[in-house]
C-alpha cells in the first residue's frame, strides 16, 4: 500500500513524513470488519486536511505504530491526528530510498 504514493504527478511532490505513536493500552484495531472500518474513517477525517494516510508499521506487542503519510506539513498530521483521537509522540519528514534505484 505504500506504493500508492508514487502515482502523485512529479512536479508537485507533497512532503512525506513518519509518524510515530504510542499506545500504552495496545491499538487495538484487528484484522476484522469492524477494524477495516475504523480505518476507513480515520482516513476520511484525514482528507479533510490534505493528508494521505500511505501505510503503518505495528509493533509486535500492539503499543507503537510507524505511521507513513504524506502531508502539506507537520500541523496539518497533528490537527488530522486530533481530529482523530490518535497520539503523536514524533512527526519525522522523510524521503524514499529505494534500494534499487538507477544510480
Amino acid at each position: 500500500m505504500c506504493v500508492r504514493a508514487a502515482l502523485r504527478t512529479v512536479d508537485r511532490p507533497m512532503p512525506r513524513y513518519v509518524v510515530e505513536r504510542t499506545f500504552p493500552e495496545g491499538l487495538g484495531i484487528t484484522p476484522s470488519p469492524e477494524g477495516a472500518a475504523t480505518c476507513r474513517a480515520v482516513v476520511e477525517r484525514n482528507l479533510d486536511g490534505g493528508v494521505t494516510w500511505l501505510c503503518s508499521y505495528v509493533s509486535v506487542d500492539d503499543g507503537a505504530t510507524f505511521c507513513v503519510y504524506e502531508a502539506p506539513s507537520p500541523e496539518a498530521i497533528r490537527r488530522a491526528a486530533q481530529r482523530n483521537g490518535l497520539p503523536v509522540d514524533r512527526i519525522i519528514q522523510v524521503r524514499v530510498l529505494d534500494p534499487y534505484f538507477d544510480g
